[in-house]
């Protein structure tokens, strides 16, 4: 294995990374600056205008890639290109303690100027993936992908199963499965908005993803096209005909757009079945892609996918700034809110801060490369 593979290797990793932050920071300009027109899990789509709704399609490839890849990370630091393999444990316990620690403090503080709502996102989910990662990592391979195919194909049969609150399973079925408020007194609310279990399958997917790059180039190419293609007829089946995996059956609209629509309309939280079908296929099928993309716009996506968390955390401030510099100026123009009236200036709104974060991100990504100290893995 050469170091020339090994490089654009992790190049195609982190170049999928940069893609899905760029389409997170619109959702998230979206949920700044068009926050008083409401998108639902699964989307209406009796009131959402087609704009609206596949500008927030496109952002539900953030989260399954990220999971995904983190799996995926987690076996590449454990089967190093050069060295002698090693376990990923103590890492992943650290760095998914480290991610819950972080979601509760700084990210959620940057959401809402304030700390009376604690949302457990992404960022959570993440982390306590990792950690069950952790603690199954001396499981053999194969039970391992087993897990996670069982887990991804079988959480939507648990749909029906559901507690009120104060009943014996309601805090932990919040936390794997159902969308609901965790804990709450007068000055503090726990919400879980990202349950965690389907992720859990994902992340285990993605480690034992793995060892497709021990393969050659080639070979892997041919893999990850397969399972991308595989996703995507499955997805045709089990949608097209309305079979399982989604809580939400699809059917013909009057327009063709409206159609597609409904039939793209897949619940987030949790994720179905067939939410990560086309996500994780089309996912696939970018990673065979992007191992021959060579560009410049590719290492720009390179960038900002080689410090994810940076970005991350810099972008929620940032918005937070800006919007508390609109209100302050302008007052709320949409009731209690401040927005802008079109989702065209959205996007542009969008694309002026990628191009603004971009050589931030460009300058932490060279000193984290650069540098080593044990701090930096964690962002």
């Amino acid at each position: 294995m050469t170091t020339a593979l090994v490089k654009k290797r992790i190049d195609a990793i982190d170049m999928l990374r940069g893609l899905v932050i760029l389409l997170m920071l619109l959702d998230h300009v979206r949920e700044r600056f068009f926050y008083h027109v409401q998108v639902s899990d699964p989307m209406d789509i009796s009131v959402t205008e087609p704009g609206l709704f596949f500008s927030r399609f496109a952002a539900h490839f953030c989260a399954p890639v990220f999971v995904f890849l983190t799996g995926l990370s987690a076996w590449l630091y454990a089967h190093p290109a050069q060295g002698t393999a090693r376990s990923a444990r103590s890492f992943l316990f650290k760095r998914g303690l480290f991610l819950i620690a972080l979601e509760v403090t700084v990210i959620t503080v940057s959401w809402m100027g304030s700390y009376h709502t604690v949302w457990l996102q992404v960022i959570w989910a993440i982390g306590l993936s990792m950690l069950a990662l952790a603690a199954l990592l001396a499981l053999p391979y194969r039970l391992l992908l087993l897990l996670g195919l069982l887990i991804v194909f079988g959480h939507n049969a648990l749909t029906p199963i559901n507690f009120a609150a104060g009943e014996w399973g309601y805090s932990l079925w919040t936390i794997l499965h159902d969308r609901n408020i965790l804990f709450s007194v007068d000055w503090l609310t726990v919400k879980v908005s990202y349950p965690v279990l389907p992720w859990i399958g994902v992340i285990l997917l993605g480690y034992t993803a793995g060892p497709l790059y021990q393969l050659d180039a080639a070979v892997r190419r041919r893999w990850l096209l397969r399972l991308g293609g595989a996703c995507l007829l499955l997805l045709l089946l089990l949608r097209g005909f309305n079979i399982y995996g989604e809580t939400l059956p699809w059917q013909l609209q009057t327009t063709a757009t409206d159609s597609l629509m409904a039939i793209l309309n897949f619940t987030k939280y949790p994720p179905s079945l067939h939410f990560l079908l086309v996500t994780l296929g089309i996912m696939f099928l970018l990673l065979a892609q992007m191992e021959r993309w060579q560009s410049k716009a590719a290492q720009v996506l390179v960038t900002f996918g080689s410090v994810p968390m940076f970005f991350y955390i810099l972008h929620l401030y940032l918005l937070l700034a800006l919007y508390s510099i609109c209100m302050a100026l302008f007052g709320p123009n949409q009731g209690t809110l401040f927005a802008v009236n079109q989702l065209s200036l959205v996007w542009l709104i969008s694309i002026a801060l990628a191009l603004l974060l971009y050589r931030p991100t460009k300058w932490f990504s060279r000193y984290k490369h650069s540098s080593k100290k044990a701090w930096l893995r964690y962002l």
